[in-house]
């Protein structure tokens, strides 16, 4: 056998990379490098650097084997953070699967205002995070907060399982409690500081086009918004008063173009000192204001 044939028969870091790259980005795929580096490296244990480093090292048939099963799975479609079962989230590691949706960098806005706008009573406070999914506001704010007591909620007790595995492996746990039920249900009577929320808010119309990682893979019930995407977003902005103490915060998650029409909804009902902060991207991200008097 000659070399030239046995180069073809080895498939080395740089080899897989190559080609499963090429692959996914003729699919459409803008993240393609990024995914199969991710992917390879959770199979095999290295970090992008290790496998620049390493970049000519054959793999192994149960590592070739391992890496083309999740590769298929990327190739349908299936989020990345679903294959490596983790996304990092305000520098934190939390674990995500198809029963939550996955955390986006954009989210970290939320708990930035949610900080910055309760600092005056940093010290002591109660807060509330409705559609919790993950957990990732409530995890990253009771970490960052420590002296508060954090509850989260969520309706669907799928979602609330994969919360409650992140606020045990995070030590976010020991001022985090979580309850399950459709907002402010499970907390009748109670009031708190700071109330936040990434609700649903995808028109029902524009689901069966966003990319088929969202679409096909994280749950409808997490994106559906109703109509005009603002179904909830309402009903949160109505019923917040009767659960904020004088002065408590209410903060939300909108697209990227609701928050004039979101804010709009917070001046009419009575909020004070609305205000709109902008993405990474520079869009319209988090819509706050602080309760009616």
């Amino acid at each position: 056998m000659t070399q030239a044939a046995v180069s073809e028969d080895v498939w080395s870091i740089k080899r897989v990379l190559t080609w499963a790259a090429d692959d996914l980005r003729r699919r459409g795929n803008d993240s393609a490098r990024l995914d199969v580096e991710l992917l390879l490296g959770h199979v095999i244990g290295l970090d992008r650097i290790g496998l620049i480093m390493q970049s000519e090292r054959p793999l192994a048939a149960a590592e070739l084997s391992r890496f083309r099963e999740l590769f298929k799975r990327r190739r349908a479609g299936e989020p990345v953070a679903y294959l490596l079962g983790a996304r990092e989230f305000y520098g934190l590691s939390l674990r995500v699967d198809g029963r939550v949706l996955v955390p986006r960098p954009d989210s970290e806005r939320l708990v930035e205002v949610a900080l910055l706008r309760t600092r005056a009573r940093s010290m002591l406070g109660q807060a509330l995070d409705m559609c919790t999914g993950s957990g990732c506001i409530a995890i990253a704010f009771a970490r960052q907060r420590p002296t508060w007591n954090v509850t989260a909620s969520d309706i669907s007790e799928d979602a609330l399982a994969v919360a409650r595995d992140n606020a045990h492996r995070t030590g976010a746990i020991r001022n985090l409690r979580l309850v399950g039920g459709s907002l402010f249900a499970p907390v009748a009577g109670q009031r708190f500081d700071l109330v936040t929320a990434n609700p649903p808010y995808i028109p029902a119309g524009d689901i069966e086009s966003l990319p088929v990682d969202v679409r096909d893979f994280e749950p409808r019930l997490a994106l559906d918004g109703g109509p005009d995407g603002l179904d909830l977003v309402r009903e949160i902005v109505k019923q917040a008063p009767a659960h904020l103490t004088p002065g408590g915060l209410l903060a939300l998650e909108i697209a990227f173009d609701q928050g004039p029409r979101t804010a709009d909804l917070l001046r009419e009902l009575g909020y004070q000192d609305v205000a709109i902060a902008k993405d990474l991207g520079g869009r319209d991200r988090v819509v706050s204001g602080y309760g009616p008097p």
